[in-house]
């Protein structure tokens, strides 16, 4: 990865030729984990950083207002230092994620706990299931609330049919 100055104080990564040459590999992996790798989920292997990157990154920002929004998820089993995660997403469809409470006001609480959360990113779950299960809690905005399985996007891999055996 080289690095691009993106301002004072903060460079901006970007894959080389010989790095995207290696993302059919990367991605070739990524499937065949998902195929056969346990589907059964340990908060062990869970990492509420990782999960908040990801969702950031294939967040699609259509369904969402066309103001800023400000979504907060709250992972009721976790320490005070990694329960609130924000996602701020602009009407330019930039998408920002801060693990430090930014100051704005909140459209929509997205309570839940990592594993709820997880399974659902990775497509063994949906929000509706979460929610009428009561492992997920929306409050806030309506439209985001109903909306929320379209914005929130999926792993690159949620589509791939487990063969685990």
């Amino acid at each position: 990865m080289l690095p691009d100055s993106a301002g004072p104080g903060l460079n901006e990564y970007h894959l080389t030729e010989s790095g995207r040459d290696l993302s059919a590999v990367i991605e070739a992996v990524g499937v065949w984990g998902q195929r056969w790798i346990e589907a059964d989920l340990s908060l062990d292997n869970l990492d509420p950083a990782l999960l908040m990157w990801d969702m950031r990154r294939n967040l699609n920002t259509w369904p969402l207002p066309d103001s800023r929004s400000v979504i907060n998820f709250i992972y009721s089993d976790l320490p005070d230092s990694q329960k609130n995660w924000w996602l701020i997403v602009e009407p330019t469809g930039s998408v920002d994620l801060c693990y430090i409470d930014p100051g704005f006001e909140v459209d929509q609480f997205v309570t839940t706990d990592l594993r709820s959360m997880t399974a659902i990113w990775l497509g063994l779950s949906t929000v509706r299931k979460a929610v009428a299960e009561d492992r997920v809690n929306l409050d806030g905005d309506q439209a985001i609330s109903s909306h929320m399985q379209q914005w929130l996007g999926l792993s690159d891999f949620a589509g791939e049919a487990r063969r685990v055996g």
